[in-house]
């Protein structure tokens, strides 16, 4: 049998334990990843012990918390605290998600410790903030603007209540890249499989009735690794802090693929 080991660098070791202060009445324990890439040190663990009794009820909360009064070293990305801007997405007792809006209590059964790390499978800027460069350029190659060849109206471009219908599960990704993350096929060929946010987000331009270029953004999904690496595993579905089916709209693409062959 083949045994692999991570390089030394890269192993994960025991950080610092900030305990509670005296007099802290509901102490919750958070075990978040920690890197910085100016110390040259392994990752690490810390442990801080949280007061929730004078904290959010949000991971969020718990985090700024932290930040504001335990360790101001401690980085990570966050904006709108509503589930918009995904800025907070991050892995959280095991998933992914946004952590505006997962709830402490929701966090192994509401006991026992909440570990925090960033997003897997992606590099690394610094402690729970993931390299999204990557990510980006694969959203921006689909083109994701409204492409025609007729002349714009003198108005805006109508559509009927069953076409904008068509949208609905599509238009409220947030491009957190929770999905993706959680997808193994992106794991193995993020290289060259574009992910299930990035082809979800290419569904919702190719089913807009406004768009005129669907036969170009066809074709450039007809690829063996930009479309064909999802396997239906349902991670996406399952992870998504919206709600959506990433998995459902790249088989509607497989669809389209098929019946323009026909």
């Amino acid at each position: 049998m083949a045994e692999f080991s991570l390089p030394k660098n890269s192993k994960i070791q025991k950080g610092k334990h900030f305990a509670a202060k005296p007099g802290a009445k509901q102490v919750r324990q958070f075990r978040v990843y920690r890197w910085n890439p100016d110390d040259g040190a392994n990752p690490r663990v810390d442990t801080y012990d949280v007061d929730l009794a004078a904290c959010g009820p949000m991971v969020l909360d718990a985090l700024i918390k932290i930040k504001n009064e335990i360790d101001p070293t401690l980085t990570f990305r966050r904006s709108c605290r509503e589930g918009i801007c995904g800025s907070c997405a991050m892995n959280i007792d095991g998933t992914n998600t946004l952590a505006c809006t997962k709830a402490i209590e929701d966090c192994g059964s509401g006991k026992g410790d909440v570990p925090v790390y960033p997003l897997p499978h992606m590099s690394v800027v610094k402690d729970l903030v993931p390299d999204l460069t990557h990510f980006y350029a694969q959203y921006a190659s689909i083109k994701p603007w409204l492409r025609s060849q007729t002349p714009a109206p003198p108005k805006e471009r109508l559509q009927s209540k069953e076409d904008r219908a068509r949208l609905d599960g599509l238009y409220e990704c947030i491009l957190c890249a929770c999905c993706s993350t959680s997808c193994p096929s992106y794991w193995w060929n993020g290289d060259r499989y574009l992910g299930p946010a990035i082809l979800l987000q290419a569904y919702r331009w190719i089913v807009d009735s406004r768009d005129e270029d669907t036969g170009e953004r066809l074709d450039d999904l007809e690829d063996p690794f930009k479309l064909y690496r999802c396997h239906t595993i349902m991670n996406c579905a399952r992870t998504c802090p919206k709600g959506l089916n990433p998995a459902k709209a790249i088989a509607e693409i497989k669809k389209l693929m098929i019946e323009r062959r026909a």
